[in-house]
């Protein structure tokens, strides 16, 4: 498929077109999202002093076609900075256009160019599409994720 990717932060008029994409997100992790929850994740992400930052991909007529979210966390076993990948999405009808490949090196730049010295993220067990990307594109570690809810 060939498709212009050009990747930036998100701005302020991304709004609209951010939130189909967001709430395609939720969708297919089948997380219930309103409006009001997709309202306070666009606040984090136009404010400069949050710690999550967004980055979205847009196609060569400046349509928003994927989205990224990340933040820095403290690794202080290695007293070091890494980054990690929330949430990252492309619109269905353009995956394998190389938009996730151009998220994931616009936010390895981000970690380069803030000293990160890793980017980590996490991806569920049976989405085998983003895990073809991931597995090209990074190392799968033998790490065990555990939640507790509060």
């Amino acid at each position: 498929m060939a498709v212009t990717v050009m990747i930036r932060a998100a701005q302020p008029a991304d709004r609209a077109a951010w939130g189909a994409l967001y709430a395609g997100y939720a969708a297919f992790y089948q997380v219930p999202q309103t409006e009001a929850m997709r309202d306070a994740v666009w606040g984090w992400l136009m404010d400069a002093g949050h710690q999550t930052g967004g980055l979205v991909a847009c196609d060569g007529d400046g349509a928003l076609i994927g989205l990224a979210h990340y933040r820095a966390f403290a690794r202080p076993l290695s007293a070091s900075t890494g980054g990690f990948l929330d949430d990252l999405f492309v619109d269905p009808g353009v995956r394998g256009s190389g938009a996730a490949d151009a998220l994931i090196a616009g936010l390895r730049d981000i970690g380069a160019a803030r000293g990160w010295t890793v980017i980590r993220w996490i991806t569920a067990e049976d989405n085998y599409r983003a895990r073809g990307v991931y597995d090209r594109v990074a190392l799968r570690t033998p790490w065990v994720t555990y939640d507790i809810k509060i």
